[in-house]
């Protein structure tokens, strides 16, 4: 997936143009400025960012994907919008906050697998886990952990982690989507 975040509708076009067809968003009010309708037609667009609740509507209109569902509150939301909308939303993916970090959004491990069967039971095609390990330490640590708690929730679900830093790392601990954007822009 190519994150275009601060990039320019332009920079988006020449990506669309090499063949990119899968692109990753971090606001949804930044992704509204840039993706046309066209353009939306032709890729999947997956939020990568923290989702609050009064933007639901609005996301769920526009990505195809969301990544970072991590809480009761947000799912109670899209399903309350779910219902009341035509949406182009399909599928989610939980992000884990698996470093455990308090300025980070995501779901503490200990409590993934009750988020994940709330939202099973609510009705949210879960698809994956997501997460975004601590910056300063070894990611493979935290990989590995992401790999065991996928297997252990759900053999089936696809794992998003790794960055334009350490997506060979995170290639090893077999991620299914790896979010690179600044090493496409270099």
């Amino acid at each position: 997936m190519c994150v275009t975040k601060n990039r320019s509708l332009r920079d988006i076009q020449e990506l669309f143009d090499f063949g990119i067809r899968i692109f990753g968003e971090n606001k949804v009010q930044e992704a509204q400025s840039k993706f046309t309708d066209n353009l939306l037609k032709q890729i999947e667009l997956h939020l990568i960012g923290p989702l609050q609740t009064n933007k639901v509507k609005n996301a769920l209109r526009l990505f195809d994907i969301i990544q970072s569902v991590d809480r009761k509150k947000l799912i109670d939301e899209i399903v309350k919008e779910k219902k009341k909308l035509a949406i182009k939303t399909h599928s989610y993916f939980i992000q884990v906050n698996i470093g455990e970090e308090k300025q980070k959004s995501g779901v503490l491990p200990d409590d993934l697998e009750g988020l994940y069967d709330y939202a099973l039971d609510s009705g949210l095609q879960i698809i994956g886990l997501m997460c975004i390990p601590p910056a300063d330490l070894d990611p493979s640590t935290f990989f590995q952990k992401m790999l065991i708690i996928k297997n252990k929730i759900n053999y089936n679900l696809k794992l998003s982690m790794g960055m334009s830093q350490d997506y060979n790392l995170a290639l090893k601990y077999e991620t299914n989507l790896i979010r690179v954007g600044s090493r496409i822009f270099e």
